[in-house]
């Protein structure tokens, strides 16, 4: 009899493990949205404030690459723009010399006029000086000209310092990096002191505060998911109990794809198969990148279960 009893309850485990492995319809693994963060600029690395584990903000301030060079560059284009205003060229003094030799000339005009009328000079005399007069007046203008268009090639060259300055600038500026997203630090790829350059990888931080379980259906199973439709997610909570969780369908693959390696087995190789991937709130952090999970279409989602 005893044999029996044995027997019966060792059925019925079979059967409820059958049971409870015919209850998931679909499984895959969650995955999070990650971001490497890598330097602009280069020199030694300053300060990093990233350590594998910790939370950081966005836009809080977690590395600077020394900006000596920088500021040095900066120094020398500003020091370069105070000596344009000391190169121009100022002609008051050529300019006055030549107006008191015309003022000159002007009286004696004036006077051999006089004369003129009184039958006392020449008219070649006061042609003579009004030609003077022209010349005197057309070098006058020439000097200004000239003058005018050189002070306008010195004041050319500060153009092209305002964009290296503003070059060094934006230079200085991507030297003080700031975390992109809240999150927490996956790995730490450099650390203070190290000589790094453009692109160079500091960090790779992830969001963890919502998971994406990235699953495979049939063609069947996908007649019955649309986007935003909420799903029951299983994760495992100790050796045989599971953690149910609520689920949202956010990204629906257009084409089929054969079936994964990493879930292939013999009869399904040939099988095609469409990637979904399902939303998973994550706020105390239970949930970890490559942690398996199974996910029930038709059930009726309920609230999570700690």
């Amino acid at each position: 009899m005893l044999k029996y009893f044995t027997f019966f309850f060792t059925l019925i485990a079979l059967i409820a493990c059958e049971e409870k492995a015919e209850v998931s319809d679909a499984y895959g693994n969650f995955e999070a949205t990650t971001v490497m963060v890598s330097s602009e600029s280069n020199g030694r690395l300053l300060f990093l404030k990233a350590e594998e584990g910790e939370s950081l903000k966005a836009g809080e301030l977690v590395a600077i690459v020394d900006t000596t060079q920088l500021h040095l560059q900066r120094k020398q284009i500003e020091a370069s723009m105070g000596v344009l205003p000391k190169k121009l060229q100022t002609t008051f003094a050529d300019i006055e010399v030549l107006n008191r030799q015309k003022a000159n000339l002007v009286r004696e005009r004036d006077r051999v006029s006089r004369l003129l009328a009184k039958k006392a000079a020449t008219p070649k005399q006061l042609d003579d000086l009004n030609g003077e007069i022209a010349v005197v007046e057309k070098r006058i203008n020439a000097i200004q000209s000239q003058t005018k268009t050189a002070n306008r090639g010195i004041l050319a060259e500060k153009e092209p310092m305002l964009a290296q300055m503003a070059i060094v600038s934006e230079q200085i500026r991507k030297s003080y990096i700031y975390n992109p997203i809240d999150g927490m630090v996956l790995t730490k790829l450099s650390e203070p002191s190290e000589v790094v350059g453009m692109g160079t990888p500091l960090y790779r931080i992830g969001q963890l505060d919502t998971m994406t379980l990235r699953m495979y259906v049939s063609a069947v199973q996908l007649q019955g998911l649309k986007l935003g439709q909420e799903l029951e997610v299983l994760v495992d909570s100790g050796t045989e109990d599971y953690r149910t969780l609520n689920g949202t369908v956010s990204w629906i693959a257009e084409q089929a794809e054969f079936t994964p390696k990493t879930i292939q087995t013999k009869e399904d190789r040939v099988n095609l198969v469409y990637a979904v991937k399902v939303e998973v709130p994550n706020p105390e952090g239970f949930l970890k990148i490559g942690m398996p999970a199974e996910v029930n279409f038709e059930k009726e989602v309920v609230g999570t279960d700690d």
